[in-house]
């Protein structure tokens, strides 16, 4: 595989459009959608309801495909690869951290980690995964069942995970949405720590403000368009720029 283009762009999306149904029934929920996430960097994705939020993430992480425009990650377009080459790209490539968790019941923490290295067939390097537990603060929870773990723990196992294989770019989709506020903040500080220490990149879709504004940048859709694309917003900003697109 092609490794990130010389400026260093990780993610880029040019000129993607979505549509869903034909005819009149037809939806666009993408009009046009170019941006680009270089490496290192955290970025949210805001938005009223409707706005295109989940589209964007799912098509630029390669859960689906545009109706038009390309998609890179890493200098790879993904619209050249077939299904296996893209699902071998996303276990390399791209990591995932959802609302919901997402962990095997049945599994440690530390188990949980190591899947995505588990499902590629690969061996799991003692001290990785040593330095990402000790990282997301759960290195005397190891053995811990995800029911044995709080809320705030889940997902602190969610995000080793996702960054166990060291992908290009980690996409989150509201991760601190079914967390309180404090344990929210600690999350939002983790990612940022990943980004700084381990040079990950982040794309985060959420519609707390206070997420968006603990980025380092804020992507604005509207109708499938981005309208603004801010960095280092306070949550007042955020705040603003949402109620003037609603």
């Amino acid at each position: 595989m092609q490794q990130a283009t010389s400026n260093g762009t990780v993610v880029a999306a040019a000129a993607v459009t979505r549509r869903y149904g034909s005819g009149d029934a037809a939806v666009d929920a993408l009009r046009g959608v170019t941006v680009n996430f270089p490496r290192g960097q955290f970025a949210s994705v805001m938005g009223p309801s409707g706005s295109g939020k989940s589209t964007l993430l799912h098509i630029l992480s390669g859960l689906d495909a545009p109706t038009s425009g390309s998609v890179t990650i890493d200098g790879v377009a993904l619209q050249k690869l077939d299904d296996r080459a893209l699902t071998l790209l996303r276990r390399k490539k791209v990591g995932f951290i959802f609302q919901s968790f997402n962990l095997l019941p049945m599994l440690s923490a530390e188990e949980n980690v190591e899947l995505p290295l588990t499902i590629a067939g690969e061996k799991a390097d003692p001290e990785w995964i040593d330095e990402v537990m000790a990282s997301v603060g759960l290195d005397d929870r190891r053995r811990h069942r995800p029911s044995e773990l709080s809320g705030g723990q889940q997902q602190r196992v969610a995000i080793a995970r996702a960054l166990v294989s060291r992908p290009a770019v980690v996409f989150a989709d509201e991760p601190t949405g079914n967390l309180d506020t404090r344990t929210g903040a600690e999350i939002l500080d983790l990612l940022h720590r990943s980004v700084a220490d381990l040079g990950q990149t982040v794309v985060m879709v959420t519609h707390d403000a206070r997420a968006a504004a603990a980025s380092d940048r804020v992507v604005f859709l509207q109708d499938g368009r981005v309208v603004q694309d801010k960095p280092g917003m306070q949550v007042g900003e955020v705040l603003d720029t949402i109620r003037s697109l609603e």
